[in-house]
């Protein structure tokens, strides 16, 4: 994927230092800067992707803007070379300014969107322009999710979903509910979005989760856990709720069993109940738990019951402190 078929000579380049680390400053001609670098989608292999699939809306979108002519200015693209591109100045008396050296492709970490519609308008109009770059000589593979991360968090927004997926691997909350998205053993495998945006049979996004769970978990008996000890919780209290009412819980648009509000009363719910056979060497019964859901009463979820009424926050306490009655009068 960053493999290059021959090297690419970028001249007259600015070389620098930006918070301690080297950065090039440049123009590339359109067709060249396409060549000349790859994105990292978020659910690469490595593990280490993090780029959203690209909106075509938002590349016509700019296509259409630079076809405004010359008033159409934009910011140049945020690339990491990887050590991949090696600067030679042209003269010792001007150390600062020479050419680039391309062994492989450039990450691209900010302008995805914008070369997607550059390469739309070179194409519709048979035309060449020159994009402005500033490429990081070199970033690790974390710096550089972090500064993506930052940019986008910062600036124009890259959603709390992804957000709390790149964040997976130093936040337990988030690497819980990555994994309760990812794993074909979850109630949520095939009906969550990791990147936030909302699409048929994909209702939950990972914020969404991520709210959920801090709810499930939020008691001290079940903040003691380790992220795995609160993966494994999860995973059996909602897939019993699943196995209990399994028609319910397969059609979003008949009832809201997997609707927002109720996933979070069943939260609220849950960790009160679930508290009680969490002991202190973080053994869980897991087989109680088990049983209070499938003594649960029946519950009308349908979107047309009375359901239909709770909303919000305040919605999901009431609906929990009456699921709690229930519980309670099972008597696990």
């Amino acid at each position: 994927m960053s493999t290059l078929a021959q090297r690419i000579v970028i001249e007259n380049v600015l070389q620098g230092k930006m918070r301690g680390k080297v950065a090039y400053q440049g123009h590339l001609p359109a067709t060249i800067a396409l060549q000349a670098t790859y994105v990292k989608p978020y659910d690469d292999p490595s593990g280490k992707g993090y780029q959203r699939p690209v909106d075509t809306k938002r590349c016509k979108d700019f296509a259409e803007y630079l076809s405004k002519g010359e008033e159409s200015l934009f910011t140049p693209i945020l690339l990491n070379a990887a050590a991949h591109w090696e600067f030679t100045a042209y003269d010792k008396q001007r150390p600062s300014y020479g050419r680039l050296i391309c062994k492989s492709k450039a990450s691209l970490m900010d302008g995805q969107h914008r070369l997607g519609g550059i390469r739309q308008y070179i194409q519709d109009t048979n035309s060449e322009l020159n994009v402005p770059f500033l490429a990081f000589h070199y970033l690790d593979e974390d710096e550089e999710i972090q500064l993506f991360d930052t940019i986008n968090t910062k600036a124009k927004g890259i959603g709390s979903s992804l957000s709390k997926f790149l964040r997976r691997d130093s936040d337990d909350l988030s690497w819980v509910a990555t994994q309760l998205l990812v794993r074909p053993d979850s109630p949520f495998y095939r009906i969550g979005s990791i990147i936030g945006k909302r699409s048929k049979g994909r209702h939950i996004t990972l914020q969404n989760l991520y709210k959920t769970l801090h709810l499930l978990t939020k008691h001290p008996a079940l903040l003691v856990l380790n992220k795995e000890e609160k993966l494994a919780l999860s995973l059996i209290y909602f897939n019993s709720i699943k196995e209990k009412y399994s028609d319910e819980w397969d059609d979003y648009k008949g009832f809201r069993l997997t609707h927002i509000v109720c996933l979070d009363a069943l939260s609220i719910a849950g960790s009160q109940v679930i508290s009680k056979y969490v002991y202190d060497n973080h053994q869980v019964n897991y087989n109680a738990i088990v049983r209070c859901v499938k003594k649960l009463r029946k519950i009308d979820w349908s979107v047309n019951g009375s359901l239909r009424y709770v909303k919000g926050l305040s919605g999901s306490k009431t609906l929990a402190e009456d699921l709690m009655d229930c519980e309670c009068q099972s008597k696990c």
